[in-house]
């Protein structure tokens, strides 16, 4: 049986019975492999864009027939028989993901769920989901290996969504994982501020205004 960590088995809790998966940027197809093998899933993509990361996946699922390794940037891991009706993005920058949506924009909005694992830049996640008629269905907040994550799970939908909910989500401020990674940044702004230039007004002005919002967010 594939064992994950703590990250990847939190993506996988959010994947449904049955859903005919797309795991893009695979990681050595270890979740698709944890989904068959727990019978969760019948049929997985996993797409890779490097070479390397795609022959390990390769190996790592050849008595899997119901696994399909595909060397492909991005969503054109997808081919239309396929029929995919969720797609896992996890481990990258929530730039970069939010780029890998845009570029098959419709193939995109045409998945039932999305399931989005962002490294950073969590707001741009969910700006980019609004925009595209996904609504946030659930959210969490973890930690592994002293690095904090928060997972998005979006379907089909209309939702607004405040600047506020952009940055800190709907669904994770009662977490003390929240709590933790919020102080964190704090901390930084702090240490930002005290080696800023005296001259730079706007970006001081900034880092304090960040500040002063997640001071009143932590309560």
């Amino acid at each position: 049986m594939m064992r994950l960590g703590k990250r990847l088995r939190a993506v996988a809790d959010f994947v449904s019975d049955g859903a005919r998966l797309a795991d893009i940027g695979s990681d050595h197809a270890k979740l698709p492999i944890f989904l068959v093998e727990t019978g969760k899933v019948k049929f997985a993509i996993a797409g890779e864009v490097v070479k390397g990361p795609y022959e390990i996946s390769l190996e790592n699922t050849q008595n899997f027939s119901e696994i399909k390794v595909r060397l492909a940037n991005g969503l054109y891991a997808i081919e239309e028989d396929d029929n995919i009706d969720t797609i896992v993005i996890a481990g990258m920058g929530g730039i970069l993901i939010s780029e890998i949506l845009e570029a098959r924009n419709q193939l995109a909005r045409s998945m039932k769920r999305l399931i989005i694992q962002p490294n950073n830049e969590e707001a741009e996640i969910r700006s980019w989901l609004i925009k595209n008629d996904f609504k946030i269905v659930a959210e969490e907040i973890l930690e592994e290996k002293g690095k904090i994550y928060e997972i998005i799970v979006a379907e089909t939908g209309e939702m607004q969504l405040s600047e506020l909910e952009l940055k800190f989500g709907l669904y994770l401020t009662a977490s003390e994982t929240f709590e933790k990674k919020w102080k964190r940044r704090i901390s930084e702004i702090d240490h930002v501020l005290s080696v800023l230039p005296e001259n730079k007004d706007e970006e001081r002005k900034n880092l304090e205004e960040e500040k002063a919002i997640i001071r009143e967010i932590l309560g």
